[in-house]
């Protein structure tokens, strides 16, 4: 049973009984700690977090080698639960819960304990589910909320976190002055008042230059080195829980043996125990009655027969007992508020004789109110003594199990100090009179601390205990608050920020110190304790608002990651949480609370247009795709109606050989065109196999979205890889998109040097996707010499000219309409051309044209263009008789004008759709007779020859041509309507003209191509478009 080795090892055989008394000993003393293994852990106490404790190792080991990192070895009681304890309780307990008790009433202020602390534990338990589903590194709440809802909110509510805690830390600053100066050495003050009215001036004066030098000296020790504020953490620990046990201890002592603290009333005013030693108004001294201290107060002189104020007269001098006792029954007066403005007198509910005159009143030495109380101000003040409960999930990286202690000791650390405050409420109601609960800052009491009035077994053991606490919580802030913005700047959200991000060498934000210590400045210098509460309240509380937002969208959304160790969480507990922040913050302060979500707004806005893309697998990212799968099966189910059409636009981008996006202005117009809204995907397409150019369609999907964000195209990326471009465009018309966000436009530039490419392929492959969009019934959109086409540069004044050769939908004036929208287009009028011929009323055209653009509310110039000949061919003089014909039904009828409007335009769209099938049906001849190619100079030597047929020619006749046509005429055609179009628009910025479909031979594409080229000479900026077969405009609302 023993052996023993060379290595140190041995194993010994002990008797089965002693054996298992020893394992059982063993596990025993792992669940309950001998007493010098929990001294040992008190002693190296610190309230600091992770981050913190490595700088202060760093310091220290500067030079010297690294040391081996320990294990975390902190439990849920040192570890959370004394942190939280430790930051909960504070300075508002100690300077103002007693203020709030005499003004509120018991009533009225439990049920502000009741609604702060509800908040924090619903917050406790969001959080808790948070902080037990991952690690949470330095930076606690900031952490967990960008990680959770994305880092734009994330930024905005780490930098609203920060600001909190450094406006806490000015808070806890002022609470140590105002301790210092007003009850324990009071003679430091440098600026007295003379008169009573200057009192309040002049404390806040002396608080600011105080409340400066303090700062300075605290962010001394800071940057000196936090190993100073870390050794004395213990001693602020014990301040605040021998401060507690005092207050507890004077009460029970009250039941036996009340404290003798008198309070000097006259009539039902309470007075300043300042000036005088005795409250009475004379006094029999050798059988002389003399004027006492009090008398010379109230009156021009001490003689008996002195001027004295008429209210001092009338009134008697009565001495109560400030802390009456537990038992005394005057919890029952305290059980309702006295609220009042500032300068209200502190009474008491007894009987006295008013004066006729009060103008004096305020110069004499009565207690008042230094400022105006109403309910929602004591909320505000309130507030931030149940702050502090993210001590615990700010050291998860010191915890044995971060998992466990977590929940535990945040709730535990809670319900304590829920119970603290909801007992003290009951006590200092029960204990304590109600003139001296109002007096603020102890004036009737000869200027003690009330709170120290009650415990035992010194005054003094209050005051010093807060002191103490309010300079260690002032400490921990100015600690806390730089690693909390260092922690922001290094994750590179905020892009001004990452200076702070800078420290000392061993990582000390100095830079961030700074800071923190000008806006800890900004906090004293308001210099009122009251002022700065509800500041800082705004931002705790709209953290914890986002707390309890990133729980609750984690938990409906179901994401797979969100598996917390708590488990007594639910998405509705975490929406009250929620909903009782926001209500509190605009209780509180409704200006503070509209400020601080502007400032988060902003912060919001920032980050998300000029901070960096982060992907951390937030909340707000599922909720947009649960979201969007929502609205993408709402889309499928109905296709969209005309009023909501609008162009959604597959942009095919061709590449060179360096996968660079070849006609980058293609992106532009379409940002143009778009202006933000609706669908664009951007595809091009590689010849190939994917297991070949996979890598390719990496860097060329890279290339084309850095040609977007230049360009400002906001829409989605798709590459494919096919054996040949033809089959890869066609794939991406086919299959582009998903659900109801399917693209209904395709937009393509001009193959501008066709005629002298070596390769007819090109020229090949985009007839091929002509016939490929008509097939798909969708619209199609070809620029003209793109490059040309306006980048960023806003147009000086100018026109875009639509041809109107063949109503296809109205798109074609539609999409003037939309590039108006844009800046770049803005100063640009519209104007509309449309063919008339010889035998028709012009001038009438030209009024039923302007009805119908009126009707359509879309402003434009008309104008109506005679041709030599009869250019004009059926179609046009459909859609403008029957335009006019709906116009003048419409107001010849007012009962039935509906119905004839809906019936006029199903009639010209069941003819066009008509005209254009009986067009694409008529059988193919064979192409012997289309083989040449015709340019101006063949058609030069063939048109005196084919004059006399093309007399009958129609300008429809490009627009429906067909191999068996003639094809000189067809030129013919092109040629005289290219001349009207150059003549009217040659200074136009853009021309809009109807597309003619491709031939349904293919023998007769080349010609085709020379009949567009042939149409577009000699202009600029040209637009071919080519409509989907459906109305895209309508007359309607």
């Amino acid at each position: 049973c023993l052996f023993s080795s060379h290595h140190g090892f041995s194993l010994l055989c002990f008797p089965h009984s002693r054996f298992m008394f020893m394992i059982t000993n063993k596990e025993e003393m792992d669940s309950n700690p001998m007493v010098s293994s929990l001294l040992n852990k008190l002693a190296n106490y610190t309230n600091l977090t992770q981050g913190v404790r490595e700088h202060e190792e760093a310091d220290e080991d500067e030079g010297a080698k690294k040391q081996t990192v320990k294990s975390p070895q902190m439990g849920t009681f040192i570890g959370v639960y004394l942190p939280c304890l430790q930051n909960i309780l504070g300075v508002i307990l100690f300077l103002r819960m007693t203020w709030i008790v005499g003004t509120a009433g018991i009533l009225e202020s439990f049920i502000i304990v009741s609604m702060c602390c509800s908040c924090t534990m619903l917050t406790a338990i969001s959080m808790s589910a948070i902080a037990t589903n991952g690690v949470v590194p330095a930076g606690g709440s900031y952490y967990m909320i960008s990680r959770s809802l994305g880092p734009e909110f994330g930024g905005a509510v780490g930098l609203c976190f920060y600001l909190g805690t450094t406006f806490a830390g000015a808070m806890y600053i002022l609470g140590t002055i105002e301790i210092l100066l007003t009850y324990i050495v009071p003679s430091a003050a440098i600026f007295k008042a003379e008169e009573k009215a200057q009192e309040a001036d002049a404390l806040l004066n002396n608080m600011r230059v105080y409340g400066t030098c303090c700062l300075t000296l605290m962010a001394l020790v800071v940057f000196v080195g936090v190993k100073y504020v870390n050794k004395l953490a213990l001693v602020f620990l014990a301040c605040v829980v021998l401060s507690i046990l005092a207050i507890y201890a004077g009460v029970i002592k009250t039941i036996f043996e009340p404290p003798i603290f008198p309070v000097c009333l006259l009539g039902n005013r309470t007075l300043q125990n300042h000036g005088f030693d005795k409250c009475m108004k004379t006094e029999i001294i050798d059988n002389v009655t003399v004027t006492t201290k009090l008398w010379s107060l109230f009156c021009k002189g001490s003689e008996l027969n002195a001027s004295c104020n008429e209210y001092f007269t009338l009134n008697n001098v009565t001495e109560i007992q400030g802390i009456p006792g537990l038992t005394s029954g005057v919890i029952s007066e305290n059980m309702w508020g006295s609220y009042g403005p500032a300068g209200m007198l502190v009474e008491k509910a007894m009987p006295s004789v008013p004066a006729s005159d009060a103008s004096q009143d305020k110069h004499m030495p009565y207690v008042v109110n230094d400022i105006t109380a109403f309910f929602t101000l004591l909320v505000g003040i309130y507030f931030p003594s149940v702050t502090g409960i993210m001590a615990g999930s700010n050291r998860s990286g010191d915890l044995r199990d971060a998992q466990r202690s977590i929940p535990i000791g945040t709730i535990l650390a809670i319900a304590t100090t829920t119970i603290i405050y909801l007992s003290c409420v009951v006590m200092f109601g029960a204990c304590i009179e109600g003139v001296l609960l109002r007096d603020k800052f102890g004036d009737s009491v000869k200027g003690n601390l009330v709170i120290g009035t009650l415990s035992w077994p010194s005054p003094w053991v209050i005051v010093i205990g807060s002191f103490f606490s309010c300079c260690g919580a002032g400490l921990q802030s100015l600690t806390g608050a730089p690693r909390l913005l260092q922690a922001i700047a290094r994750d590179g959200i905020v892009p001004f920020l990452e200076v702070f991000g800078h420290g000392k060498a061993n990582g000390e934000p100095t830079w961030a110190l700074l800071l923190t210590a000008v806006i800890c400045e900004s906090g004293i210098l308001i210099a009122s304790l009251d002022a700065v509460a509800p500041i800082l309240s705004m931002f705790f509380l709209m953290c914890y608002l986002f707390v309890n937002l990133a729980c609750a969208l984690q938990t409906l959304l179901r994401t797979p990651n969100w598996r917390p160790r708590f488990k007594y969480y639910h998405w509705t507990l975490s929406f009250l949480g929620m909903s009782l922040c926001l209500a509190l913050m605009f209780i509180s302060s409704w200006y503070y609370a509209l400020v601080a979500m502007l400032i988060a707004g902003c912060i919001y806005k920032y980050i998300e247009y000029r901070g960096a893309e982060k992907e951390w697998g937030d909340g707000i990212r599922g909720l947009s795709l649960n979201a969007a799968r929502y609205a993408l099966i709402r889309l499928e189910e109905a296709p969209p109606h005309t009023k909501n059409w609008r162009p959604q636009l597959l942009v095919l981008l061709n590449l060179d050989s360096e996968l660079s996006v070849k006609h980058p202005r293609l992106l532009s117009f379409t940002t143009q065109l778009k202006a933000g809204k609706g669908l664009t995907i951007v595809g091009s397409v590689l010849e190939g196999t994917f297991l070949s150019r996979e890598s390719d369609a990496k860097r060329a999907e890279q290339s084309i979205k850095s040609a977007m964000a230049a360009e400002k195209t906001k829409g989605f990326c798709h590459v494919v890889v096919s054996s040949n471009l033809r089959d890869g465009f066609s794939h991406l018309i086919q299959s582009a998109g998903l659900g109801g966000m399917k693209h209904n436009s395709v937009l393509m530039a001009w193959p501008t040097n066709w005629k002298q490419s070596s390769d007819p392929q090109s020229w090949k492959n985009f007839i091929e996707t002509i016939r490929e969009t008509t097939a798909a019934h969708q619209a199609l959109l070809v620029a003209k010499n793109v490059d040309s086409f306006p980048h960023q540069e806003r147009l000086a004044e100018g026109t875009i000219d639509v041809w109107w050769i063949v109503h296809d939908g109205g798109l074609l004036m539609l999409l003037p309409f939309l590039l108006q929208q844009h800046k770049v287009w803005r100063k640009c009028k519209m104007r509309i051309f449309t063919v008339a011929q010889l035998d028709d009323n012009s001038i009438q055209m030209k009024k039923d044209l302007q009805m119908f653009l009126y009707h359509l509310r879309l402003n434009a110039e008309v104008e109506v263009v005679e041709m030599v000949r009869r250019w004009m061919f059926r179609g046009i003089r459909i859609i403008t008789d029957e335009s006019r014909s709906s116009i003048r039904r419409k107001n010849q009828s007012g009962a039935h004008g509906s119905a004839v409007n809906n019936q006029n335009a199903q009639l010209i769209h069941d003819r066009n759709t008509a005209s254009h099938a009986a067009l694409n049906d008529k059988p193919d001849v064979s192409p012997e007779r289309v083989h040449m190619t015709w340019t101006k100079d063949k058609f030069c030597t063939e048109r005196n020859r084919n004059r006399d047929h093309s007399a009958n020619m129609a300008v429809r006749d490009l627009f429906s041509m067909k191999p068996n046509q003639s094809n000189v005429r067809c030129m013919h055609t092109a040629i005289k309507l290219n001349e009207v179009v150059a003549n009217k628009s040659q200074g136009a910025h853009l021309v809009l003209l109807n597309m003619p479909g491709p031939p349904k031979n293919r023998g007769g594409d080349e010609n085709y191509m020379e009949f567009l080229e042939v149409l577009m000479e000699g202009l600029n900026r040209v637009l071919l478009v080519r409509g989907g077969g459906r109305e895209v405009i309508t007359i309607y609302s």
